[in-house]
């Protein structure tokens, strides 16, 4: 294997072998805590820009599945969209040997195929927990025989995303983030997830989302990630970045009013600022 480097903001270099592409990349350098899911992460629209350490030991050992395989709602089945977003993969140690029943290709060849470097490399993950992260389309429809009809605003859907609510027969429109959605045709308003700031960007969906939460007719508006944020702000209150961000299929989350914990995935690096009462308006 090819010699790399990675090369933080403070100047601190940790070598490695590469595989995958071999190019440089810039981003931020941010890591994931799970056991398996890479082929998600790296396709995961929240991730553009990242540079993704993988924190389990060993990586590759089960590889890439089959991209173009679809779900009976026309989704494809086994990635979160079309394209790996992610700007470089940072694994401990990574096999070219690798053994399952769907797999079609070695990671290695996949990160190539999409112009990705990735780079076996030690203790980066310690680093990062100490210091914190170092640095238009038409309305398509999925599941057009649903019961109910929702409008979903796409900052940067993932696949699964959509593919749960068509599974709980839902009529799924998919609109563009600077899209404006009426209320009419409706029964309630979807926000995906998207990487980044959410106090610099998608103005106009916040705008949009006002325009629900304002309106006599009362609608129900659901957001996750930062489509939660977005909905945050277009109600009046803050947000903060998070110094130790919350990415992993491993976050432990306790169930408001209730003694129960759930293992959920989280993979944001923001926070809605905590407060008693919502603001006036």
């Amino acid at each position: 294997m090819q010699r790399g480097t990675l090369i933080l903001e403070d100047d601190c270099k940790f070598d490695g072998f590469v595989f995958g592409a071999s190019t440089n990349v810039t981003g931020e350098v941010v890591f994931q805590t799970g056991i398996v899911g890479y082929t998600e992460s790296l396709t995961d629209p929240s991730n553009c820009g990242r540079i993704l350490v993988l924190t389990s030991p060993l990586i590759g050992n089960y590889d890439v599945p089959d991209e173009k395989a679809i779900d009976d709602f026309g989704i494809q089945r086994w990635v979160e969209s079309n394209k790996i977003y992610a700007s470089g993969l940072i694994v401990s140690t990574y096999t070219e040997q690798y053994s399952h029943w769907n797999a079609v290709e070695s990671l290695s060849s996949w990160l190539n195929k999409h112009n990705v470097p990735g780079i076996d490399t030690r203790m980066l993950t310690k680093k990062l927990r100490e210091h914190g992260t170092m640095i238009g389309k038409k309305p398509r429809v999925f599941n057009p025989t649903g019961k109910i009809s929702i409008a979903c605003i796409d900052c940067g859907l993932k696949n699964n995303q959509l593919r749960i609510l068509c599974q709980l027969d839902a009529k799924v429109t998919v609109f563009p983030w600077n899209y404006s959605v009426k209320q009419d045709e409706f029964v309630g308003l979807f926000l995906s997830s998207r990487p980044g700031n959410p106090q610099t960007q998608c103005r106009d969906t916040i705008a949009t989302i006002k325009s629900w939460i304002d309106s006599e007719t009362i609608k129900p508006v659901f957001g996750i990630s930062l489509g939660h944020q977005l909905m945050a702000l277009a109600a009046g209150m803050k947000i903060t970045k998070l110094k130790y961000e919350n990415r992993g299929y491993n976050q432990p989350c306790l169930l408001e009013g209730t003694q129960r914990c759930f293992i959920t995935s989280q993979n944001h690096g923001f926070a809605v600022e905590k407060v008693r009462f919502l603001p006036s308006g």
